[in-house]
C-alpha cells in the first residue's frame, strides 16, 4: 500500500470516523446514565463496558486519522489491532461482570467455553485450509508461522478477537430461552468485534474503500446495540445460576467433535503431524481439563444447593409455620417409626380454652403473637427427648415417652404456665388450656390414639376447662352424648322445650326480694332435663349461643313487663355470653327488646363472667358503654373466681359485683371470711352494690350482713323456681331471717329504700 492516499479516501475515513463517533458518544452517555441511576449491584459493572466502547471509537479515529496522513501500513496493524483487541476485551469483561448475563459463579466457564471453541475452529481452520494451502505453496509468511512484527501484530488480535467471539457466541447458547435484555448486549458486543476484525484487516492491506465504511457501520451498529442493551438491563433482574443443562454438554463437545474430526480427516490423508498442530491440540487438552474441572465444582455446588433445599423443604413438610414446632405430619411419623412396639409413651393433646374469641375480637395478629408464646412455654417446659407439636389452630400436642404417673405432673406443670397472662405489645392477653391424656397402652393404632387423646381433652373442656383428663372408655359416651345435645338443641325455641326460671335476689337485712335472676333450663322430651352447664357450652360451640340469647331476652323481659304492670317493684338479670357480648349489634338488639315490651332499661342487668372481661377489655368496655348509656345495668359475675383484677374494676362501666360462692365457704358460722369482707368493702369504695351468690346456711347471711354486704342470692333465699311460683315471694320475707330495724343496718335506711335501689 503507498505511503500517500488518495483525498477520496481521506474523505471517506473522515465520514466513516464522525459517522461513528456519533452512536460511540450515544452509548457512552447511556452507559453513564446507568453508572448513576442504575440497580447498584451493576454499576460497577457499565463503567468497563463504557470504557471498551470509548476506546474503540478512539482507536478507529485514530486509524482514520492515521490512514489520512500516509502513514505505513506496520503503524496501522499496531494501532489497530492492538487498540482494538483491548476494547474488545475490556467490553467483554465488562459483559461478563453483569449478573444478567452471566451469573457471577459461571463467569470462569464461560471464558474457557469461549477459549475452547476458539481454539478448536483455529484448529478445524489450520487443518483443513491452512495447513495445506501452506503445503501447497500458496500461505505465504502467515501460514508458515514465520512471526514478523507484522505477522504478530495481525495474528494476536484476531485470535484475542475470535477468543472474545466464542464468548460471545457461548454465553448467546446459554441465554437462548431468556429475555432479549442480555442478548440484546452480547449482539453489540459480537458486532463490534466484527467491526474491529474488519477494520484490522483494513490496515493490513485491503481495500480502504471497501472496508472502512464497513467497519465503520459495524462499529456503529454494535455501539446502538450496547446502549440498546444497557437500557434494558437497567431493568433485569439478577440472573440464577442455570443448573447443568444439555444446551452447556453441546457447548463443549460439538468444537472438541470438530476438532478431532479435522485431526482424523489429516490422519487420514497421511499428512504429518506440524509444531502448530501439536500446540494447539496441546492447548485444546488443557482447556478441557479445565473445563470439566470447573464443570465438576459447579455439579458439586449445584447438588449442595439441591440437598440444602430438599432439606429445607423437607424441614417445611414437617415443621409448623407460625410456631416452629413439630406440625401433625410429623408427630404422627414419630408415633409410626418410634412408638409403634417401642417404649411407653403418653400423648396429651393441648387445646386454649376461649382462644376463638382473641381471633375475632383482638385480630388474628393477636391471635399468632399468643400461639408463638404458647409454642416457647411448651418447648420450655417438655422434657428432653419429648416432642411439642402444632396439630392446627389453637390445638397442640406433647409426645411424652413416659408413664401415665409421670405425664400427669407435666401436665399440672404446662397448664400452670399455659394459664399465666400473655404479655403482648397490644396488651395482656388471659388464656388457659384444657389437656387430655392418652397412653399409648389404651389404642391399637395411630388414629385411634389420636382420637383417644381428643376424647379427653372433650372431657376436660365439658367438665369446666382449664384442667386436665386422662382418657377412659366411658369417654366414647359422653361424645355421644354431646353430638346428641347438638342435634337436639336445634330447633328447641321452636319446639317449645326451653324456658326461664328465676331464682330471687334478697336483702340480707330484710330478707325481702329486690330482684331475680333469669335462668335458662331445657327439657327434651327423650332427653329430660339437661342442665345449662352441659348444653350452654355446646351451644357456643354449635354457634347457637345467638339464638339461646335472643329467646331468653325476649322471655325475661315479656315476664318483667307483666310484673312491673302488676305493681312489682324489682330488677332482673340475665346471663350474657362472651360472644354475644362481642357481638357489635348487641346492646342495640337489648335496646329493642326492651322498647318492644315496653320494659324500663334500668330495669335489667346483664350479667358478664369475670373471664369474658379479661377477654379483650377495650372492645367490652364499648359494649357495655353503648349498654349503660341506654340505661340497662352491668354486673361483674363471679367475682373471685378467675381473673380479678382492681384496674378493671376501675375502667369497666360496671354497676354491681356478684361475689363467687366460693368466698362464702367458711368452716363454721362463726368464723368471719376476710376475702369477703374485702369484697364489699372495695364494692363500697368505688360506689358498687354487692350481691352474694351460693349463700347455702343462716350463718353466711349473717357473716354477709356483719360485712354490710346488701344483696345476696342461694339455697337459703329460694331455688330457681317457675315465673309463677317465684312471684309468690314477692313482698314476703325469705331466707329465715326476722325483721331488723332499718337503724341497725349500716348504710341501708329502710326497707321500702332497700327495694326500691
Amino acid at each position: 500500500m503507498p505511503p500517500t492516499v488518495g483525498s477520496d479516501v481521506v474523505a471517506l475515513f473522515a465520514v466513516v470516523a464522525v459517522a461513528c463517533a456519533v452512536p460511540a458518544g450515544f452509548c457512552v452517555a447511556v452507559l453513564l446514565r446507568a453508572v448513576r441511576t442504575g440497580p447498584r449491584a451493576p454499576r460497577a459493572t457499565y463503567l468497563p463496558v463504557a470504557a471498551g466502547v470509548t476506546l474503540a471509537s478512539v482507536v478507529f479515529a485514530l486509524v482514520a486519522g492515521l490512514r489520512a496522513g500516509g502513514v505505513g501500513d506496520t503503524a496501522l496493524v499496531l494501532v489497530s489491532g492492538i487498540g482494538f483487541a483491548l476494547a474488545c476485551v475490556v467490553i467483554f469483561g465488562g459483559l461478563l461482570m453483569l449478573p444478567t448475563i452471566v451469573p457471577p459463579t459461571a463467569r470462569a466457564s464461560r471464558v474457557l467455553d469461549g477459549l475452547l471453541l476458539t481454539a478448536c475452529a483455529f484448529y478445524v481452520a489450520w487443518s483443513l485450509i491452512l495447513e495445506p494451502a501452506h503445503r501447497a505453496g500458496r500461505g505465504g509468511a502467515l501460514l508458515a508461522m514465520d512471526l514478523d512484527a507484522d505477522c504478530l501484530a495481525v495474528t494476536v488480535p484476531m485470535l484475542v478477537i475470535a477468543a472474545v467471539l466464542g464468548g460471545v457466541l457461548i454465553s448467546a447458547v446459554h441465554l437462548w430461552r431468556t429475555p432479549t435484555t442480555a442478548l440484546a448486549g452480547l449482539a453489540g458486543a459480537a458486532q463490534i468485534c466484527l467491526g474491529a476484525g474488519t477494520v484490522v484487516l483494513a490496515t493490513a492491506g485491503y481495500s480502504p474503500k471497501v472496508l472502512a465504511p464497513v467497519g465503520g457501520c459495524l462499529l456503529g451498529a454494535g455501539f446502538v446495540s450496547m446502549a440498546l442493551g444497557g437500557l434494558r438491563a437497567q431493568r433485569a433482574r439478577r440472573a440464577q445460576v442455570p443448573a447443568p443443562a444439555a444446551a452447556g454438554v453441546a457447548i463443549s463437545t460439538v468444537p472438541v467433535a470438530a476438532a478431532l474430526a479435522a485431526c482424523l480427516w489429516r490422519l487420514s490423508t497421511g499428512a504429518p503431524l506440524d509444531r502448530g498442530s501439536v500446540f494447539v491440540a496441546t492447548i485444546i487438552g488443557g482447556l478441557l481439563a479445565a473445563q470439566q474441572g470447573l464443570s465438576r465444582r459447579d455439579i458439586r455446588r449445584y447438588l449442595a444447593r439441591l440437598a440444602d433445599s430438599e432439606a429445607h423443604f423437607r424441614e417445611m413438610a414437617h415443621t409448623d409455620a407460625l410456631t416452629g414446632l413439630a406440625n401433625r405430619r410429623e408427630l404422627i411419623r414419630i408415633l409410626d417409626t418410634e412408638a409403634v412396639g417401642g417404649p411407653a409413651c403418653v400423648l396429651l393433646a393441648i387445646d386454649l380454652d376461649g382462644f376463638k374469641y382473641i381471633n375475632d375480637v383482638r385480630g388474628h395478629d393477636v391471635g399468632d403473637d399468643v400461639l408463638v408464646e404458647v409454642a416457647r412455654r411448651l418447648r420450655s417446659n417438655v422434657r428432653p427427648g419429648d416432642c411439642a407439636a402444632r396439630l392446627g389452630g389453637d390445638e397442640f400436642a406433647v409426645l411424652m415417652w413416659a408413664k401415665p404417673s409421670e405425664a400427669t405432673t407435666v401436665a399440672e406443670r404446662i397448664l400452670g404456665v399455659l394459664s399465666k397472662p400473655y404479655e403482648l405489645a397490644s396488651g395482656s392477653v388471659f388464656v388457659s388450656a384444657s389437656i387430655g391424656m392418652a397412653g399409648c397402652a389404651t389404642a391399637d393404632s395411630i388414629d385411634s390414639l389420636l382420637r383417644n387423646a381428643d376424647l379427653a381433652l372433650r372431657s376436660a373442656k365439658v367438665r369446666g376447662k382449664n384442667r386436665y383428663e386422662s382418657y377412659d372408655a366411658t369417654y366414647d359416651e359422653l361424645v355421644s352424648r354431646r353430638s346428641d345435645l347438638e342435634q337436639e338443641l336445634r330447633g328447641a325455641v321452636e319446639r317449645g322445650e326451653l324456658m326461664l326460671v328465676y331464682q330471687p335476689i334478697a336483702t340480707v337485712a330484710e330478707g325481702y326480694v329486690a330482684g331475680v335472676e333469669a335462668l335458662l333450663r331445657w327439657h327434651h322430651p327423650r332427653l329430660g332435663s339437661v342442665s345449662p352447664a352441659e348444653f350452654i357450652p355446646v351451644a357456643e360451640e354449635a354457634g347457637l349461643i345467638h339464638e339461646l340469647g335472643t329467646f331468653v331476652v325476649h322471655e325475661a323481659c315479656h315476664q318483667l313487663s307483666r310484673w312491673i304492670a302488676d305493681g312489682h317493684d324489682l330488677w332482673l338479670s340475665i346471663n350474657a355470653s362472651v360472644r354475644e357480648l362481642h357481638t357489635p349489634e348487641y346492646a342495640h338488639r337489648v335496646v329493642e327488646v326492651l322498647r318492644t315490651h315496653r320494659v324500663p332499661a334500668e330495669k335489667l342487668v346483664i350479667e358478664v363472667t369475670e373471664h369474658a372481661m379479661a377477654l379483650d377489655v377495650d372492645q367490652l368496655k364499648d359494649r357495655l358503654s353503648a349498654l349503660r348509656e341506654a340505661g340497662v345495668k352491668v354486673a361483674l359475675d363471679d367475682f373471685g373466681s378467675g381473673y380479678s383484677s382492681l384496674n378493671l374494676l376501675r375502667t369497666l362501666p360496671v354497676d354491681i359485683l356478684k361475689i363467687d360462692h366460693a368466698l362464702l365457704d367458711a368452716e363454721d358460722t362463726r368464723s368471719t371470711d376476710p376475702l369477703a369482707d374485702i369484697v364489699v368493702e372495695l364494692g363500697k369504695r368505688l360506689q358498687l352494690d354487692v350481691i352474694a351468690e351460693g349463700v347455702v346456711t343462716p350463718g353466711q347471711r349473717d357473716l354477709l350482713h356483719g360485712c354490710g354486704c346488701r344483696y345476696a342470692q342461694g339455697e337459703l333465699f329460694g331455688w330457681p323456681l317457675p315465673a309463677e311460683r317465684v312471684e309468690a315471694l314477692f313482698g314476703e320475707q325469705i331466707g329465715g331471717s326476722p325483721r331488723i330495724p332499718a337503724q341497725s343496718v349500716g348504710s341501708v335506711d329502710s326497707a321500702r329504700e332497700i327495694r326500691q335501689s
